[in-house]
């Protein structure tokens, strides 16, 4: 037996990108569908010349608290995720670097969500300028050795599932997992 998508048989919304399917499983029963039609993103681990992160710490709402992070966010239309995530690097820590390399591409939540999330690695990573922060944006920028990244993962301190991932991806390709 081979999986089959459910077939669609109204879509409608009730708020912008907030979409509400009705549809019909191959089991032919009903059921209705959330759906999140978000915009990508991308994040992006800086390694500096002597393999410090540049990491951020952020207040996050959702969970009320303030957190580690790697800097990144929402590629914008029309923009491709490398020219997005430089633009987030540069604009929430001041930092560009040599070299870009694009290490995963994930889904965020393909339950319902729509988007793709872009992992990049950024070598020789440098401060070039100051921040350029959007107004809802209150962003501290540290330097942490990678391998005390590793650790605060492990010890809980770096808890963005979603970050997790793109660290993962990061060190797989530096071949460090």
């Amino acid at each position: 037996m081979s999986l089959k998508p459910w077939k669609v048989l109204e879509s409608s919304y009730f708020r912008p990108r907030l979409r509400l399917d009705k549809v019909e499983l191959p089991n032919g029963k009903f059921l209705d569908a959330t759906i999140f039609e978000l915009s990508s993103w991308a994040n992006i681990l800086a390694l500096t010349k002597d393999h410090e992160v540049v990491l951020i710490k952020q207040y996050r709402h959702g969970v009320q608290k303030v957190l580690w992070e790697i800097p990144g966010g929402v590629v914008e239309d029309g923009e491709v995720p490398l020219e997005g995530v430089k633009r987030e690097l540069l604009e929430e820590t001041g930092y560009s670097a040599a070299e870009f390399i694009q290490v995963g591409a994930l889904y965020p939540n393909p339950a319902f969500q729509t988007n793709t999330m872009y992992c990049f690695l950024a070598l020789d990573a440098e401060k070039v300028t100051g921040q350029s922060l959007d107004d809802g944006e209150d962003i501290e920028v540290h330097l942490i050795p990678l391998k005390e990244l590793v650790e605060m993962t492990k010890r809980g301190d770096f808890p963005h599932a979603l970050q997790v991932a793109a660290l993962f991806h990061a060190l797989a390709y530096l071949e460090k997992p």
